[in-house]
């Protein structure tokens, strides 16, 4: 099956096209970005203004035309925490799968993260032992922990890096010194109440991350990791991002862009995200987590494939 996912998210319109059949690993044959990042649309009364309603329609319509020159015999759709929490999202939500000509999957914070996991446990494979997943999009981040293909703990708090920007680092570029520590206080505070369960669960055996935010971090602050086949994998320690945080704050995000792997489309959103990863590894303990090139859509996809 040529199968085409349209991944709704807080910061792009992301269109995969996977060759996919049960039992096989999904092949990628074909990838469409469009960036939207929903966070700077958001009225006072948490609707998404019409200029960001035009930007879905826009990004929507442009996925769901590549797929069709890519012959795409079956579409997905999933939407995330953007538009599941927009006071408007229902609305859009009706007109976005009108115009994508199936229903869109609204997932909530938990089924993103059993998703994410899915994906990363079928990476790495059960000699991986208990997984410890860390996701930061742009709405939100995601935890889970778990020995199984479904985990043990899943939860989503609202610390992705287009929200905490937005809320905290908007003002000003580069973000005041008092600013970012507000945001770490804020991090802190969340997390401390809400990473309970898995820090009662055993300890992993192996600490992942997903996600653009944490790829980009590892490619400036971590290291490569030896791997057999084609492709790079990253690595990343607690330490040596907690050295790269406050030089990442103290740089606009102009002049972020000529640091290796932080392109303009994340530039404004990194430091949030880079305090938001390193007060998840501390609340967790986790000294270094290692890339996972498999995430979301990776993880609907084998769903949807287990299913059929």
């Amino acid at each position: 099956m040529r199968l085409g996912v349209i991944d709704i998210g807080s910061n792009t319109v992301h269109l995969l096209v996977m060759e996919a059949r049960h039992g096989a690993r999904p092949v990628p044959q074909a990838s469409h970005k469009t960036t939207v990042r929903l966070m700077r649309y958001l009225e006072p009364d948490g609707s998404i203004s019409a200029e960001g309603v035009a930007a879905l329609h826009g990004a929507v319509g442009d996925a769901v035309a590549v797929g069709r020159e890519h012959g795409i015999e079956a579409t997905m759709a999933l939407a995330t925490s953007a538009l599941r929490d927009a006071t408007n999202g229902a609305r859009l939500i009706a007109d976005l799968s009108e115009l994508a000509g199936v229903p869109v999957e609204v997932l909530g914070g938990e089924e993103e993260a059993r998703l994410t996991f899915l994906a990363a446990r079928r990476w790495y494979g059960w000699g991986a032992g208990r997984l410890l997943l860390l996701d930061i999009g742009g709405g939100s981040l995601e935890i889970a922990s778990g020995v199984d293909e479904a985990p043990d703990v899943a939860l989503s708090v609202p610390l992705g890096a287009g929200r905490t920007t937005r809320e905290f680092l908007y003002e000003e570029d580069p973000p005041a010194k008092r600013d970012v520590e507000r945001l770490r206080k804020h991090a802190r505070q969340v997390l401390q109440d809400a990473v309970g369960p898995v820090r009662d669960a055993p300890a992993p055996d192996h600490a992942v991350a997903t996600s653009k935010t944490f790829r980009s971090l590892a490619r400036l602050a971590g290291m490569p990791r030896q791997v057999m086949g084609t492709g790079e994998r990253w690595r990343m320690r607690q330490e040596h991002l907690a050295d790269w945080e406050p030089r990442l704050a103290k740089l606009s995000s102009g002049d972020r862009t000529v640091l290796p792997g932080i392109g303009p489309g994340r530039a404004r959103q990194i430091v949030a995200g880079a305090v938001v990863a390193e007060e998840a590894m501390r609340a967790l303990d986790v000294d270094e987590v290692e890339i996972c090139p498999w995430a979301l859509r990776e993880g609907a996809i084998l769903q949807r494939l287990d299913h059929l």
